[in-house]
């Protein structure tokens, strides 16, 4: 019967510290994932709440449904944003995924 089942030996105790390998990998890959994903999104995202904070009338900026339009109003949640002339759009200050360097509109 030996002959298509192995037997089983007991194995010897691992030397103490054995186990520390596995620990120290994942430790290295959360520190890695931190400085490649996080911190970068973390940074921009900074940047983009500082720059909606910033917004005030006259900016040309462009939101992220892809209007572009020059700011004539704004108040704490949102701005209005002239996308033609005489056609204003009302929309949330988060929605503004960047500004443009003034005279754009006119170039466009």
């Amino acid at each position: 019967m030996d002959l298509l089942i192995s037997s089983a030996w007991a194995a010897d105790a691992p030397p103490p510290g054995a186990g520390l390998g596995p620990l120290l990998m994942l430790g290295l890959f959360f520190i890695v994932f931190y400085f490649l994903l996080i911190r970068p999104q973390q940074k921009r995202a900074k940047e983009h709440a500082q720059m909606v904070t910033a917004l005030g009338n006259g900016d040309e900026v462009v939101t992220a449904g892809g209007l572009l339009g020059k700011v004539t109003d704004s108040s704490d949640d949102f701005l209005s944003v002239e996308v033609a002339d005489g056609v204003v759009v009302k929309v949330q200050r988060n929605t503004v995924a960047r500004t443009l360097p003034k005279g754009t509109i006119k170039n466009a």
